[in-house]
């Protein structure tokens, strides 16, 4: 079936940087309330946290070893080419959106949509599979404690065992059995996310130092029982063993893109955005590799436990107080991350439906008092919280990793269109040594994702074929682009 003429230019019209400036002027925008420090603080709650706390105990012990910390570097490197990629649109193009944005202005709506449905898919599942993390982490918090949540109120349904599925209450034969505190702290995230972005950001600028404390905590008390005979050898699968290592701990960056869908609440995007990407970046990168040298120096790696390795780390020395802090540590690190994934994945589907490609009356309904998309928030919230609650996520969060770097490939690429297409816009951050740097960062982030397996690629697949069908059965009739009527020629659309 050949595709007409007209629509077939009309999938990859492009949004001007013009256009999209002259949207910041309309009724709708959001509020820029956001300093350096509050977006610096939104990158590094997005990056540590189930990360630093899980993935460093399994990468170690099954891939890695010792150079693991050498796993960290490589891992940086792709993200901090992509983050130079990322600043230099940011600091040009201020608006929600994030690599979404970037795609309309250089690639077309097509481009776009994808790419909008790629970050959903890194945003949503991410989150999802973050509160599920959180509640199996607050679950063992209070077990120190002695406290115990009843088990059909504690797992998925489709992990519980014959034991809790007898133990659960029965409607109609249907035994109820749900995640209760992964459900929970959604609900709760999510009421402080409709209430406003200086209360969100308040509240992780306080959980991401308490929980950066924990991490010096980490290295500074387990320094003196390093013992430098455990990093031998460095390399115990060789350097094979330190790439999968590096494609595994990708994972652990996920989420410092997330400071571009801020851009419009930020004070002084221009200096503040390429700030807070790079150096949320830097330090995420910095604390990691210290903590990687800590963990592999305190216990040989045939040793690490795979499911809470610092915590279990130092309880290998007898220090339970440092165990209580460490969990306590774990808790605040996963609630700051599900609160930042959150919190963007609202701003993408603002900026989607914002130029009709979802419903504009749910997706980018700004409320009048707290200037907050409080519907697509509470809908997210609503989704995520059913989600975590009743199903097991460890395959579908595999696709957080693919759908993630699949977006730097595109941003990478579209820096080096956006150079040659529109040399004339001003660029308040440039991205150094254009091509180089880019070419770089589709390298790199193309190779981790190939290392990730066919399997992934399938699933990438067919999200984004379910992703296509709804942009062709909806998007494509009511794109405002297309139809043209821009935001900010219709004030009441909305």
């Amino acid at each position: 079936m050949l595709i007409p003429r007209s629509l077939a230019s009309s999938l990859f019209a492009r949004k001007s940087v013009e256009l999209l400036h002259a949207e910041l002027a309309a009724h709708d925008r959001l509020h820029r309330v956001l300093g350096p420090v509050a977006l610096t603080a939104l990158g590094v709650g997005a990056i540590i946290g189930a990360g630093i706390f899980v993935l460093t105990g399994l990468a170690a012990h099954d891939y890695a070893g010792p150079s693991l910390m050498l796993s960290f570097v490589l891992s940086g490197i792709g993200c901090a080419l992509a983050g130079l990629c990322y600043a230099e649109f940011a600091a040009m193009i201020p608006v929600a959106g994030s690599a979404y944005t970037y795609a309309y202005a250089t690639l077309g709506e097509l481009f776009a949509w994808i790419i909008g449905w790629d970050l959903i898919l890194e945003y949503a599942v991410a989150s999802c599979a973050v509160a599920h993390g959180w509640s199996h982490y607050f679950q063992s918090f209070l077990a120190l404690f002695d406290i115990h949540v009843p088990g059909p109120l504690a797992i998925d349904p489709f992990s519980a065992s014959p034991q809790v599925l007898a133990a659960a209450w029965h409607i109609g034969g249907i035994p109820i059995v749900f995640d209760l505190p992964a459900a929970a702290i959604v609900v709760v995230l999510t009421l402080v996310l409709v209430r406003g972005i200086r209360e969100s950001s308040g509240l992780n600028v306080a959980i991401v130092a308490l929980k950066l404390g924990v991490v010096l905590f980490v290295i500074f008390a387990g320094i003196p029982h390093v013992n430098p005979a455990n990093w031998h050898p460095f390399f115990p699968q060789g350097m094979s063993g330190t790439l999968r290592g590096a494609g595994y701990v990708f994972f652990a960056y996920i989420g410092f893109d997330s400071i571009s869908t801020h851009a419009e609440e930020a004070r002084n995007p221009e200096r503040d955005v390429p700030l807070a990407l790079l150096g949320s970046l830097g330090i995420c990168t910095i604390l990691y590799i210290a903590v990687a040298a800590v963990l592999t120096g305190m216990v040989p790696t045939p040793e690490i436990n795979v499911d809470a390795p610092l915590a279990e780390a130092f309880a290998h020395y007898g220090l339970g107080t440092a165990t209580l802090i460490i969990s306590l540590g774990a808790v605040a690190g996963i609630t700051s991350v599900l609160l930042v994934m959150m919190l963007s994945q609202a701003r993408v589907l603002l900026a989607m439906a914002r130029d009709g490609l979802l419903p504009t009356k749910v997706f980018a309904a700004i409320h009048p008092r707290f200037r907050t998309p409080h519907l697509s928030t509470m809908l997210t919230g609503a989704c995520v919280a059913t989600v975590a609650a009743l199903f097991p996520l460890r395959v579908l969060s595999e696709l957080v990793n693919i759908g993630t770097l699949f977006a730097f490939v595109i941003v990478c690429g579209a820096i080096m269109i956006m150079r040659r297409t529109r040399p004339d816009v001003r660029r308040p951050f440039r991205t150094p040594l254009v091509p180089l740097v880019p070419l770089l960062g589709i390298g790199a982030n193309l190779l981790l994702m190939f290392s990730l397996g066919w399997a992934n690629w399938l699933r990438l697949i067919v999200w984004m074929a379910i992703g296509l069908a709804i942009y062709f059965t909806y998007g494509v009739h009511h794109s405002r682009l297309r139809n043209g009527t821009p935001r900010t020629a219709a004030p009441d659309s909305n």
